[in-house]
Formats: structure tokens, sequence, C-alpha cells
């Protein structure tokens, strides 16, 4: 077995104990336990609890590692390895019970940040659906049984595009705006609030494609995977206080790019 496929198997087996976790948590009732960057950007009790089921079994398997995730921050290890966690993605989603929110968990080589690492094996698990998104660096990206392949260039119709708002209410405009740059390229625009499960339906080919500024790298470690994987791209631009990510497949990324920031 490679170590992409070890770390794999490790992923899979915590994100579903994790994110199972949560949808029981879900089912007893939510405590917001505090606010973080704004008042509407939340944290749970079972944020905090599944984090840390997910970062004991992670330390059981393999001690060496480091491990950086939502609510606990950065633990350097010695192996290279860190493992990007975050534990309920969509947060708000899921205190309101709406199913879309995900467990995310991802393994990567290098500096724990976006424009360093290699992401070696992730898993993103949407427990309301029962779903398990995972994939390892050369082995393909994979969902029940099925290899996922992106789609490909976007018919006369346009893309199906997701994006997400930060909580930052003197953000939004400017979102707004970005929006109506990419509506005449797009077919129609999807928000759905969990940017790991937008990304992992672009894999999928349920999205064309997906954009977002102010993501944290436990948002989209795993599920940037998952697209390249599937034959997607993946440009990340950390150039400002609101980093820019977009995913696509090969012929819609350069025309979404083009259109939700000042690169080409």
């Amino acid at each position: 077995m490679t170590l992409a496929a070890e770390l794999e198997a490790i992923a899979i087996a915590v994100a579903r104990e994790g994110g199972d976790l949560a949808r029981r948590r879900r089912g007893e009732g939510v405590a917001i336990a505090a606010t973080k960057s704004a008042l509407a950007d939340i944290v749970t009790e079972a944020d905090r609890e599944v984090e840390a089921l997910i970062r004991e079994r992670i330390a059981v398997a393999r001690p060496d590692d480091g491990f950086l995730g939502e609510e606990d921050g950065i633990h350097a290890g010695t192996s290279g390895i860190t493992w990007v966690v975050d534990p309920i993605d969509g947060t708000v989603n899921y205190a309101f019970g709406i199913p879309a929110y995900a467990t995310s968990v991802a393994a990567v080589m290098g500096s724990p940040t976006p424009e360093a690492w290699e992401v070696l094996a992730g898993a993103v698990y949407s427990p309301a659906h029962g779903e398990l998104f995972h994939a390892a660096a050369g082995h393909g990206a994979w969902l029940d049984g099925r290899r996922l392949t992106v789609n490909a260039a976007p018919g006369e119709a346009g893309a199906l595009v997701a994006t997400g708002f930060g909580y930052d209410a003197t953000t939004h405009a400017a979102d707004l705006a970005v929006v109506g740059k990419v509506m005449p390229i797009a077919r129609d625009i999807r928000r759905m609030g969990a940017a790991a499960l937008d990304i992992a339906y672009v894999a999928a080919g349920r999205l064309d494609g997906f954009f977002e500024r102010g993501l944290k790298p436990w948002d989209h470690a795993a599920a940037d995977l998952l697209v390249t994987e599937a034959g997607g791209q993946v440009a990340w631009f950390d150039d400002d206080e609101r980093p820019l990510l977009a995913v696509a497949g090969p012929d819609l990324l350069g025309p979404l790019v083009a259109a939700v920031s000042d690169r080409v």
C-alpha cells in the first residue's frame, strides 16, 4: 500500500466516525458554544467534540503527524505530514437543520498552507446524505465505488457554478458584484453554504465550477484533491486578506478565474 493510500484509509475512517458523531449530536439538539470572526460565524459544541475525536484517532494511528484543525489550531509534528480538518463544514446549516454540512479530513505533505502543501489524501463526508467522497494522490477520486470525473466544457446554456460569502457583512457588496461578473458565463448560481461539499460536487460533476474568497485551509484541502483527481483544476490566489479559490474543469477554469479576479 502506498503512503497516499494508507493516509486515505485513515481519512475515510475518521471522517465517517466524526461525521456520524456530528449527525447524532444534531439529532440530540445543537448548543451554540461561541462566535468567531462575526456574530453569524458560530461554533457549536459538536464542532469541538468532533474535532477532538478526529485528532485523538489520528494521534493513535500516526503519532508523529501534525494537525491543523479549525477549532484547535496548529499542532506541529515531526513526520512531514499534517492533517487538515474541518469537523463540521457548514456549521450554520448544521445549526439550523439544513442537511448541507460535511466533515472534511485531508493529509498534506509540507507546510500546511495551500500555496505550499501537497495534498496526499482526503475525504469529505456528508453524514446527512450518507455520501463519502475520497481520494488518494494518483489513485483517482471516488464516491460509493464510482470513479468521479469533472464535467466537460459547458454548453451554450452556460456553467452551473456555486459560490459562498463570508460572514463579514462589509464584504457582501463586493461578493455580490463578483456574482454579477460570473453570470454571463453561468447557467445559474448555487449558494449552499458548505465549501467542502460544493467543491466535492464539482469533482462529481454535479456542479461545473466553484469560487469563493476568504476560505481557510481546512475548508478546501480535502476537496481540492477530489477535483484534481477527477480531472479538474484548482486556482488559489493568496495575495490579499481574502484569498481567492476557484475550481472547475480545464475548459471552464480560465474563463471563471478571469470573471472573478483581476488575473487571467
